[in-house]
């Protein structure tokens, strides 16, 4: 199951095809396809695991149901009801409508940004950020997994780790991962940012990290998602990315000052050296300036 990258392209009778199937689906699969059903706009704003829990079904039952009315997965049904019941404004930013004037589209997509701090700042548990302060900093080395629109987001967490002298190394590619998360170790701190907390590679990466005995740390969005089983630590965001947009927006303000709070942590419990590594590190970078 995929929800960052690469989905599959919506099909337009979602519903419909569900409806037409249900006479046919087992028990589980029928009581899926009630809920959906009944609550297709609900569903559409819901993790895997959330709609298994409101199910009492398993994730694995959720899949093989959306792989039965023809779908790749649960995100492709997600995006699949969305284009039914949302208006295709919505998949640009789901405040926006088709005649907002420029000024009023700043307005919003500022609003929502500012909101989603707002709603970060509620849910970000500080003990768990002193907790992942205290993983990294007794780590020998820091992995940062992302994939696709979290990808960009693990590349500032590798550079900012840098520069306060934190052996760190960033990896986006989903077969890397794999292999380096298979490679780490008890002296290995894993961070992986997802805001679904469902994209199959990044679960997967965090997965064989866990199994081998890294201590990992993840930054998701706020509610239920399979990445969390594999988590020491959460830290959590609130943005609304996962209801009817395909790409991350407001998400990615979320996750980096999360990221800020996290690293301005790591500064202060190392003080005197990470100090001195930021200018050691901007004396080196000065020469990159006229």
């Amino acid at each position: 199951m995929r929800t960052d990258v690469n989905p599959a392209s919506p099909v337009e009778n979602a519903l419909t095809r569900i409806r037409a199937a249900l006479p046919q689906m087992s028990r589980i699969a029928g009581r899926i396809a009630g809920y959906v059903l009944e609550n297709p706009a609900e569903v559409v704003g819901m993790s895997i695991t959330e709609l298994a829990d409101a199910t009492e079904a398993s994730e694995g039952s959720v899949i093989n149901f959306c792989r039965g009315i023809g779908l790749s997965g649960f995100q492709h049904l997600k995006l699949s009801l969305a284009q039914e019941i949302v208006q295709p404004v919505q998949f640009i930013h789901e405040d926006l409508s088709r005649d907002d004037t420029t000024e009023a589209v700043c307005r919003k997509v500022f609003h929502s940004g500012i909101q989603a701090l707002r709603d970060s700042l509620s849910v970000l548990d500080p003990q768990a950020l002193a907790a992942a302060v205290d993983i990294i900093r007794s780590a020998k080395r820091v992995e940062i997994y992302g994939i696709g629109s979290s990808a960009p987001i693990a590349e500032d967490v590798h550079y900012r780790m840098l520069r306060i002298g934190l052996d760190a190394r960033v990896v986006t590619d989903s077969h890397i991962q794999a292999i380096s998360a298979s490679r780490c170790g008890p002296d290995v701190a894993v961070l992986t940012i997802s805001h679904s907390g469902s994209t199959n590679e990044t679960v997967a990466s965090t997965r064989l990290a866990h199994e081998a005995g890294a201590k990992t740390v993840v930054i998701t969005n706020f509610g239920r998602s399979p990445i969390q089983a594999f988590a020491d630590i959460v830290l959590f965001t609130m943005a609304r990315e996962t209801r009817f947009r395909t790409e991350a927006m407001t998400s990615r303000i979320a996750q980096l000052c999360v990221i800020d709070a996290l690293i301005a942590a790591l500064a202060l419990a190392d003080y005197e050296r990470s100090t001195e590594i930021l200018k050691q590190t901007f004396d080196v970078l000065s020469i990159k300036r006229f």
